[in-house]
């Protein structure tokens, strides 16, 4: 794995969701570092990637309440522990649990294990609404996948509130989940 800047030089074989997150943000001017590898769909397998990176992978989770009609992608720190009732009771949600992996595809373009707020762009009519833990968004820089599993990028958290997440109209809601000491 080597790290490089901005897009591959050719999208021959990568799939139109993952080149569809280059062009937007090359149109929206955001710099972003890349690395490809071996497909990574837990934390676990990420870590490398981090070190790549130079940076800790976020954690996203898709989720909806019990009914299937509320939908939430959660960005947390990877090693920090998740606990619905935690976040239940931050946004007013009785009962929250992962959500079917057939809404991640329709609302997001996304697959099972390559979770991402990239994949917001494809959420045109809101279904989904966006979480952000504080500490993901008072850092620095993001590690997410650029809608596939196979390749990994660093932007900055600047660029990603104020030029991405404007220009796909979702706005975060940022919650607070604890960092229990360990047991």
């Amino acid at each position: 794995m080597e790290l490089m800047k901005g897009r591959p030089a050719d999208c021959t074989g990568r799939l139109e969701r993952e080149v569809a997150v280059y062009d937007l943000l090359d149109k929206l001017g955001i710099e972003y570092e890349r690395t490809d590898h071996e497909e990574a769909n837990t934390m676990e397998a990420c870590e490398e990637i981090d070190r790549v990176l130079g940076i800790a992978m976020c954690k996203n989770l898709f989720l909806c309440n019990r009914q299937k009609t509320d939908f939430y992608l959660l960005m947390m720190p990877g090693d920090k522990p998740f606990k619905t009732k935690d976040l239940s009771q931050q946004i007013g949600s009785a009962r929250l649990s992962f959500a079917e992996a057939e809404f991640m595809e329709e609302y997001l373009n996304i697959l099972p294990g390559s979770v991402s707020v990239m994949g917001l762009m494809n959420d045109k009519e809101h279904h989904v609404q966006l979480l952000v833990d504080r500490e993901v968004m008072e850092g620095e820089a993001l590690g997410c996948h650029p809608c596939v599993n196979t390749s990994s990028l660093r932007l900055s958290m600047t660029d990603l509130r104020e030029k991405f997440l404007p220009a796909v109209a979702h706005k975060p809601i940022i919650v607070e989940l604890p960092r229990y000491a360990e047991q």
